[in-house]
């Protein structure tokens, strides 16, 4: 099964951007600005990461949906089928070719990544020194420093087009970049409940607590 932390990271900083508030300087302001009245949001991705030596270790590709709060869903297609869920409560991991599912309580699970925002235990400018980095790709790009040592990651860097979101840049603490793309993206759209459920299929194996 696919390596579960490096996503859980990325996740929460996806999740903590949309949910942002409180921004006072001018380059917290301007990302507040472009992701505030976001409810709902969607699009298309690709997603690299490099072994902190430029070779692309991995790459893979998908569609993501998110709903706050705290509701997300990231459909992989390729390389293979898999499937990260988060219904508000539980994250659900699921691996079809491997047959396998792996569900945590939400709050553990991100514990430890910028999601925390959603439940209100903190703002983007207590988490992350945010400062305006210049235009590249036609792309205007902002960068985040944790606050704090207990991340797993060093920075983060956002880019949007037109004020919308359309890549992130994300280094770790070993060095390893994850770069995400975003197209099609669509925003305040109506989205399915059941979009956020997921029942494991007959005969998948279940890792994990999956009561209430």
């Amino acid at each position: 099964m696919f390596n579960k932390t490096g996503p859980l990271v990325w996740l929460g900083c996806l999740l903590a951007l949309i949910g942002a508030g409180g921004a006072q300087a001018s380059a917290q302001s301007e990302v507040e600005k472009n992701l505030s009245g976001v409810a709902t949001w969607s699009a298309d991705f690709t997603q690299t990461i490099d072994d902190g030596h430029g070779q692309v270790a991995r790459s893979a590709a998908g569609k993501l949906y998110l709903q706050k709060p705290g509701k997300f869903r990231w459909d992989y297609t390729l390389p293979s089928e898999q499937l990260i869920l988060a219904d508000g409560k539980k994250i659900w991991f699921y691996d079809k070719d491997l047959q396998q599912a792996n569900v945590r309580d939400m709050d553990a699970s991100l514990a430890n990544t910028p999601a925390v925002l959603l439940s209100g235990g903190g703002s983007l400018s207590s988490q992350f020194d945010v400062t305006g980095l210049p235009p590249s790709d036609g792309l205007e790009w902002y960068q985040l420093i944790p606050k704090h040592a207990d991340t797993d990651f060093q920075l983060v860097r956002i880019g949007f087009r037109k004020g919308e979101l359309a890549s992130m840049f994300l280094a770790d603490k070993l060095n390893q970049v994850t770069q995400l793309t975003f197209t099609n993206p669509k925003r305040n759209a109506k989205l399915a409940p059941d979009l956020f459920a997921f029942v494991p299929p007959a005969g998948v194996d279940v890792i994990g607590r999956t009561d209430k």
